[in-house]
């Protein structure tokens, strides 16, 4: 019988009553979405995909947001790296909503500047660290519901090393530079700086050089600008001002068939050739797609020549030693001449350093007679100790008839005393040679300012004058070489504590007469056991008085305008030409560059200057001396630019790989980078990795011992600090004696000198500075083919324009026939990178 009984209990659903087979949610779920979709979204994407949201959202749930699904995503880095190089970031994301928005931030590490940060795939340039150090990014995704899912990406980053395979020694015509890298022409001799000027022929015929680039493009900088308008903007690295140095010129490559043969120079080549001497300042931009071109119309562009205006400041402004027809008082001179190298100086401007500048006077047999007679004996020995021998001059401008019939702007080169003039040489231009041998600061951001001389920091065959360490409270040096054969290293110090809101003041010049008017200017005594001292040259002082025995100073400007007397009255030490100065911006330590000194003989070496030796040629001739140079450095007591006491030891001594490891090939120097006559000297700046922790050292070459195997170079390096390597005794051999010289070494360089750059044929390479990144780098390659004739020119660089395109590559192939032409170059990583690392 059936049980009919009621049964009334509770059971809140939970008891099974449908015994159809019918499809389960489940199984309408796996129908539209994979097992891996259901799995990721779980209830809600199942819920959402059959019964749409009205389901959820009578469980009011839609407000909790359960009717979306996270998404899923993924991130990867191109991996490990080190300080300088790039690093691409790559995030993933997959869901079932389009997705609005996704980014990278930076969430641990040393910080860096994301590029593309907003995209799935981001870069940075690895900072500089000291030791391994771990950067973690996170990677955001975020749908069209609002649904956010992150993920992190570490990337270990090492610090900063070399990250360029070493370039070999070449002879070719062209610029070899390491792969990976390309390398532009930017500024040639000869191009116009205003849209008025016509397009260069190259070929003789061109004229108004006072609005052309000069020649021999030398010593530059870098000043950025705002991104539109005027205005100054330091760390800009797409628009800025090259600053440059146009040091002499190629005269044969200048007129139609060089130089016109006669008793007198035509007037016409005369005045080309004093225009393309000075300096030029030109605006520069990097375009969207990474090329760099100079702006011809630009209202920054400018040139400075042997004519322009320029004014005298410090000690010696207003001295009788600078009187002229031109400027009876002293106070004010014309145009600057043989320009160097350079400094950058603290607070935006350019300092420019008359380097041969002597040779450019002509005075006439006799004078030296008379100049005693007139003036006293004091005044020939000062002409003689600066080279100011009685001679025509180079290029015998003086024979030239003036453009202008009663100008002086040629005439300003003839020193000879006039005796019908004046004695204290108002009424020619016998104190003329003593405008010249400065350093010259310029305001690249202001067209119509004048260059003003700066004479505390002495009178010389100035190299360049590079700053120390600027430090708040703190006394800022200035680090400069007299270029040439046993002359001496000077540093100036201002009287004036380093303020640190003067970096970016608008009145530059005159921040330039706060701190380079009024200081001591030192000169440097290398003792044997590795310490040194700077002695200075003020008067009254260290015997730097009217009763010395060498020289009878009269006063201050005595003392500055012949600072090279000042120098052999104290006991400084000869060096084997000093020039390019550097200071490593981590350490503070100075390097210079002692190029070479025939001269250096194997009775008269020291410490410092330790080699004398024979250089064989490969064409069966030789060079003696020191010729292939080497790199002093020195570390202030107490890490200071106000110490008067140093260390110091040689960094890296020039020699051919194949020559005496024990005497002469001292820093172990191989085909990778052994290289003769250092001159050009530059740190990276502290604005990218390649001026941090372990700074990038560039050395650049002016070479006539090596030159048989390699053209002149580029190397990278990444020194050590003053007192890493030790002692070393070696025996110089020369033509006819021989000696010991016991001097202070650092380690061997190894790897972390490499050459990166080698230039055409029969240049130098010279001039260097990078944009405030790193990652376009500023190279000079100077007089190319110069042994050669404007029929016959011995180089044909640089190449011309490909067809249809206005970049032109620096290590294209040349087209014969062409005359050389000195020029700027940039180099650039074709990934992005600094430079170099």
């Amino acid at each position: 019988m059936a049980n009919n009984d009621l049964i009334i209990d509770y059971d809140d659903g939970d008891i099974e009553t449908n015994p159809s087979t019918g499809p389960s949610l489940q199984d309408l779920v796996d129908q539209r979405y994979s097992r891996r979709q259901a799995l990721r979204g779980g209830a809600s994407t199942a819920a959402v995909a059959v019964f749409g949201g009205s389901l959820l959202a009578a469980c009011d749930d839609k407000a909790q947001g359960i009717d979306n699904t996270p998404p899923v995503v993924g991130g990867t880095s191109s991996g490990a790296t080190s300080g300088g190089r790039v690093v691409t970031l790559t995030g993933t994301v997959t869901d079932d909503n389009a997705i609005v928005s996704q980014a990278f931030t930076q969430v641990a590490g040393p910080t860096v500047a994301l590029s593309n940060a907003n995209t799935g795939a981001a870069t940075f340039i690895a900072p500089a660290v000291s030791t391994n150090t771990n950067l973690v990014f996170r990677y955001a995704a975020t749908d069209v519901k609002g649904a956010t899912s992150t993920t992190d990406i570490t990337v270990a980053v090492a610090p900063p090393t070399l990250g360029f395979t070493a370039v070999g020694r070449s002879l070719a015509d062209t610029v070899v530079i390491p792969t990976g890298y390309t390398a532009s022409v930017v500024y040639r001799l000869g191009d116009p700086l205003s849209s008025a000027t016509p397009a260069f022929a190259n070929d003789g015929t061109d004229t108004g050089y006072s609005n052309r680039a000069g020649d021999h493009h030398d010593g530059m900088s870098y000043f950025g600008l705002a991104a539109s308008g005027n205005t100054r903007d330091a760390n800009n690295s797409t628009r800025g001002l090259l600053v440059m140095n146009h040091e002499n010129i190629s005269e044969q490559y200048l007129h139609v068939a060089g130089v016109t043969a006669g008793a007198t120079r035509v007037t016409s080549e005369v005045v080309k050739e004093m225009e393309c001497h000075g300096v030029s300042v030109v605006e520069v931009t990097r375009a969207s797609n990474g090329s760099w071109s100079y702006v011809q119309n630009s209202s920054f562009n400018r040139r400075i020549t042997p004519y322009t205006p320029t004014a005298f400041s410090g000690p010696v402004k207003g001295s009788p030693l600078l009187f002229t027809a031109y400027s009876p008082d002293g106070t004010t001179g014309r145009g600057t001449i043989n320009n160097c190298a350079n400094g950058h100086m603290p607070w935006g401007t350019y300092m420019t350093c008359e380097e041969n500048w002597a040779g450019y006077y002509r005075r006439d047999t006799g004078d030296n007679a008379v100049r005693t007679a007139l003036i006293g004996a004091k005044s020939t020995q000062a002409f003689t100790r600066y080279g100011l021998s009685q001679r025509t001059g180079n290029y015998a401008w003086t024979t030239a008839a003036e453009a202008t019939p009663g100008a002086t702007l040629i005439r300003k080169f003839n020193a000879t005393i006039d005796q019908t003039q004046p004695v204290n040489g108002t009424g020619d231009f016998r104190n003329e040679p003593n405008q010249y041998g400065w350093c010259v600061e310029i305001d690249p951001y202001d067209p119509a300012s004048t260059p003003r001389k700066r004479t505390a920091l002495g009178r010389m065959n100035h190299e360049g004058c590079c700053p120390g360490r600027a430090v708040a409270g703190v006394r800022p040096a200035f680090y400069m070489g007299d270029d040439a054969q046993n002359e001496y290293i000077y540093k100036f110090v201002s009287n004036t504590p380093w303020a640190a809101a003067d970096a970016t003041a608008t009145n530059r010049l005159a921040i330039g007469d706060k701190y380079l008017d009024n200081g001591t200017l030192y000169v440097a005594k290398f003792n044997a056991d590795g310490s040194g001292e700077w002695i200075a040259l003020v008067f009254g002082q260290n015997g730097l008085t009217a009763t010395n025995a060498l020289y009878p100073f009269a006063d201050q400007a005595d003392v500055l305008t012949h600072c090279r007397l000042a120098g052999d009255a104290v006991g400084a030490t000869r060096m084997d030409r000093p020039e390019w100065t550097a200071v490593n911006p981590a350490t503070g330590e100075m390097y210079c560059t002692l190029t070479n000194n025939s001269s250096r003989a194997p009775g008269n070496v020291d410490a410092a200057n330790p080699r004398s030796y024979i250089d064989p040629r490969t064409n069966g001739s030789r060079s003696t001396g020191n010729a292939n140079g080497h790199i002093v450095r020195l570390r202030e007591a107490g890490d200071t630019t106000e110490a008067t006491r140093f260390t110091w030891d040689v960094y890296a001594f020039g020699a051919g790989a194949d020559l005496d490891p024990t005497n002469i090939n001292l820093s172990g120097l191989d085909a990778t980078n052994d290289f003769s006559s250092p001159d050009g000297l530059w740190f990276g700046s502290p604005t990218n990795a390649s001026g941090q922790i372990t700074p990038v050292l560039w050395i650049q070459t002016d070479d006539g011992a090596y030159t048989d195997v390699t053209n002149c170079m580029m190397l990278a390096a990444m020194p050590g600090t003053v007192g890493d390597g030790g002692t070393r005794t070696i025996t110089n051999t020369g033509v006819s004696a021989t000696s010991t010289a016991t001097t202070r070494i650092g380690k061997a360089p190894g790897t972390a000198l490499r050459r990166f750059l080698v230039g055409p044929v029969q240049c130098e390479i010279t001039g260097i500075e990078s944009t405030p990144d790193g990652r376009s780098l500023f190279v000079n390659i100077q007089h190319p083919g110069e042994g050669g004739t404007f029929s016959a020119p011995t180089s044909n660089w640089p190449p011309l324009p490909a067809s249809g395109s206005a970049t032109i590559s620096a290590t294209a192939t040349v087209t014969a026939g062409t005359r050389p032409r000195s020029a700027t170059i940039v180099i650039t990583r074709t990934d992005g990178g600094v430079v170099a690392l």
